[in-house]
């Protein structure tokens, strides 16, 4: 893998390092804070280290990948190559648009057809509650019509 990746984890390493000669250094009041720096340093160099070796497993793999692309790239490339001028590209373009726009003539169409079905569902459920009222009118009328009869007897 490329040597850019190893400078962060260098320079943290150097910074650990110094920061761990300075603990001994130093004067006793000051090791407190050079413990800490140390510590930090040494995470910071252990974290550098870790992301080396992750982009150094990640490259290692996409390499591949990237290789077997160029591969098909250059067993597509060498049959037809694709060229179009500006030309081709508007007329392409406003066919597209022509496209677009009777897929939206259509869409609304078919939202006009979708209005007139629900109309068209509620004025049926109108008449299926007139035909219920006739059918309880012409119940209402025999149940009179009985009575009536009972009332003559």
């Amino acid at each position: 893998m490329g040597r850019q990746y190893d400078i962060p984890t260098t320079v943290t390493t150097c910074l650990a390092i110094a920061m761990t000669i300075m603990y001994f250094v130093m004067p006793e009041a000051t090791k407190q804070i050079f413990i800490v720096f140390s510590a930090i340093s040494w995470f910071l160099t252990a974290i550098c280290w870790l992301a080396l070796k992750s982009t150094q497993y990640m490259h290692r793999y996409e390499g591949h990948e990237h290789e077997a692309e160029k591969k098909k790239l250059t067993s597509h490339s060498s049959g037809q190559t694709l060229q179009m001028t500006s030309n081709q590209i508007n007329q392409a373009k406003s066919e597209l648009n022509a496209e677009l726009d009777s897929l939206r003539s259509s869409l609304k169409n078919k939202d006009e057809e979708i209005e007139n079905l629900k109309s068209e569902i509620s004025s049926l459920h109108t008449l299926v509650e007139i035909e219920k009222l006739k059918v309880d009118l012409a119940n209402l009328k025999t149940l009179a019509a009985k009575e009536n009869n009972k009332k003559k007897k």
